[in-house]
């Protein structure tokens, strides 16, 4: 175990590099493996259908989604609406 790993370990989070962080993100556009979804995909994915348990399976208006994705990470509303209409999300 080295020094990282033990300050990780104990304070419950890892410090990264700039470097680091710029790889992290550049790789939200690469979708994985296992389905084909890029991260920033999976999380509107995910705010989606917490937003529809919350409204009791009703259909959830893309305003109200995308403020909630921009909790997450930005994105115009335009790019929201045509990962939707991607991803299969009825109108």
């Amino acid at each position: 175990m080295n020094l990282l790993d033990a300050q990780a370990d104990r304070e419950g989070w890892l410090k990264i590099s700039h470097v680091q962080a710029h790889t992290i993100m550049s790789n939200d556009k690469i979708p994985d493996v296992r389905d084909g979804l890029t991260r920033r995909e999976r999380i509107v994915l995910t705010v989606l259908y917490q937003t529809q348990k919350e409204r009791g399976d009703r259909n959830v208006p893309t305003a109200m989604l995308w403020g909630r994705v921009c909790e997450h990470f930005y994105i115009s509303p335009e790019e929201l609406s045509e990962m939707l209409a991607r991803l299969g999300a009825r109108k």
